[in-house]
Formats: C-alpha cells, structure tokens, sequence
C-alpha cells in the first residue's frame, strides 16, 4: 500500500512539474522572440526593408507599440495568426496599416503580449513607430467588451484610431472566448521623426 501511495505520489509530482515547466515555457517563448524581433526591427529601420528575426522565420517586424506609463515596448509583426501570435502582437490585415489613416487593429494574447491592456487607463498615450522613421502619438479614449461577430470594429474606414484587441476575460483558465477586450485610441499631437531609437516624442499630457 505504502509504495502504491509512493508511486502516486510521484505521478502527481510529475504532472505538477510538467504543468509548471509548460506554464513557464510560454511567457519564456515570448519574451525571448521579442529580443530577437527587437533587433530585427533595428536592422529593419536601417535598412528600409523587411528583416527576418531567425533565419526560418515567415513572419517580419513592422511597427514598434510603447506605452510609457507601463514601461511597454513591443514589435509589432505584420500577420495576426494564431501561428503567428505566439511571438508577438500582430497587425489585423484588413485594417489600415500603421503610419497611416484610417482604423489600425493590432491584436495579442490577454496572457502573454496583450495582458498589459487590462493596466491601461483613459488619457494613457500609446505610441506606434513606423519603419519610415515616425512616431505617431495616441491617447486611449475607451476600453470595453465586443463580441467577435462585431467585423465592423476592423473597418479599415472606421476613422482615425487605433485599436488594441485581445481575448476576454483576462483570467480565464480555459483557452478560446468568443469575448474580446478592445482598447480605442485616437490621435493626439503631430506625427514627429524617431531616428532608430524612438526617442523623441511630442510633449502632451499621458
């Protein structure tokens, strides 16, 4: 009896250490492929074109997100997958492209990239650096709770904004959610030139 309880004892310590190993293995991949994308995203803005961040990857930089009240800076990649979102926030194709008019998506999950969302605030300023050099300046107006029927939050007309989504509820232990947590931001101040730093920014109230 004793060594059956032994022996369970010792499946269950397993399963524990696999579930902890595999819980931090994710936030892990994460954040090691933002360092590496970061320094894609540097050889990007010098070199004016796409650049891969490991030497099989079919995904690519193309915008950097700050939010300075949190100390956030993430690359932005040019796909939403679900492939693709387990290196990094991701532009929504078919709404508009950064830098430019109209209603910009870009998407993350609420557990590893995105989980900041839940952090913001109304008046917080969210910047979006393009590879061309400028430094777009936002300030978040509303967050609420959209169904993931409502297609018409992605219209890339939907007006000057920008547009954070992630999976909701934040703490939710079982993955998928037709629920999603939309922060809306609006432009704020002139658009400036970043070099490749992206230090400079408009003065204006966070």
């Amino acid at each position: 009896m004793k060594r059956v309880r032994r022996r369970a004892a010792l499946v269950v310590a397993l399963v524990g250490l696999g579930l902890v190993t595999q819980g931090l293995y994710i936030p892990a991949k994460a954040w090691l492929a933002q360092q590496l994308l970061e320094h894609a995203w540097e050889q990007r803005v010098r070199s004016g074109g796409p650049v891969r961040p490991w030497p099989w990857a079919d995904l690519a930089p193309l915008a950097r997100l700050r939010q300075p009240r949190l100390g956030i800076a993430q690359i932005v990649l040019d796909d939403a997958s679900a492939r693709t979102l387990a290196f990094g926030p991701g532009h929504v194709r078919g709404s508009a492209a950064p830098g430019t008019h109209g209603n910009v998506a870009i998407s993350a999950h609420r557990d590893t990239h995105f989980r900041w969302l839940a952090d913001l605030r109304d008046g917080d300023s969210v910047l979006l650096e393009t590879d061309r050099g400028t430094l777009h300046r936002y300030v978040v107006v509303r967050r609420a709770v959209h169904h993931e029927s409502e297609v018409a939050l992605l219209d890339p007309l939907g007006g000057d904004r920008l547009q954070l989504l992630t999976c909701y509820p934040f703490d939710a232990l079982v993955p998928g959610t037709p629920w999603r947590y939309v922060v809306t931001a609006v432009p704020f101040g002139p658009e400036v030139g970043t070099g490749a730093t992206g230090d400079r920014v408009p003065r204006a109230a966070s």
